[in-house]
Order: structure tokens, then C-alpha cells, then sequence
């Protein structure tokens, strides 16, 4: 399974790239391999402001729905609505093309208390 070095990890599963005071987050390779294929990503919170943890949007596999929850507090700045027309891109291009929002970091000091990738491979067991 694929965590890769340069990402931050929540132990509720999404992955984070920081980029200066913007954060791209999506769900894990483990996370979608758990859900199964998915049929639907919902984010309704575009342009708010919300605390780390809040649920940000939802997604929505064959046999599920689950929350999806804000790594870092911030303002959604962007969704991919690629998502819209090819929700099966978290399935096949989680780290890439299958990224969900974008967040403007209210507090850099959050960014500490992420995962690196060695941690959360520990946590998954994979």
C-alpha cells in the first residue's frame, strides 16, 4: 500500500499536502481500498470557515457513507468537481487526480499534530 513521505495523515484516513498556507486533502489508498468503489463525493461547505475535525462533505461508496473530517482548521478555498462526473478517481488516483478540497490554514501549529507517513502506515498495520 501507498503512503507517500511527502504527505501528512489523519487517523481518520485523509491525507494532506501542504503547500505554504494552502492544504490539499483527500482520502488514503487504505481508506478507499476500505469503502470500495465510490459512487458519489458530496462537499457542500465550499467558501466556509471550519475548525480541525469538522465534517467537511461526505462520501459515498457501494456499501457506504461516510463523513469526511477536516484535518486543519481553515476555509475551503476549492473542491475538485471532477468528483462530480468521476467520483472513482479517489478509487484509482487517491494521492493525485482524486484529491477532494483545498483549505486556507488558519493555524500552522495544527500541521504538528498530523501523521508523516511511518506513523500511519503503523496505524493502518499495512
Amino acid at each position: 500500500m501507498d503512503f507517500p513521505n511527502e504527505l501528512k495523515y489523519t487517523k481518520d484516513h485523509e491525507w494532506v499536502r501542504i503547500e505554504g498556507d494552502t492544504a490539499t486533502v483527500g482520502i488514503t489508498e487504505f481508506a478507499q481500498k476500505e469503502l470500495g468503489d465510490i459512487v458519489y463525493v458530496e462537499v457542500e461547505t465550499l467558501g466556509e470557515t471550519l475548525e480541525k475535525d469538522a465534517v467537511f462533505g461526505t462520501v459515498e461508496a457501494v456499501k457506504t457513507v461516510s463523513d469526511l473530517f477536516l484535518p486543519l482548521s481553515g476555509e475551503i478555498t476549492a473542491f475538485n468537481d471532477t468528483l462530480e462526473s468521476e467520483p472513482e478517481l479517489v478509487n484509482t488516483a487517491p494521492y493525485g487526480a482524486g484529491w477532494m478540497i483545498r483549505v486556507k490554514i488558519e493555524n500552522q501549529d495544527e500541521i504538528n499534530h498530523l501523521l508523516d507517513s511511518l506513523a500511519y502506515k503503523e496505524l493502518t498495520g499495512a
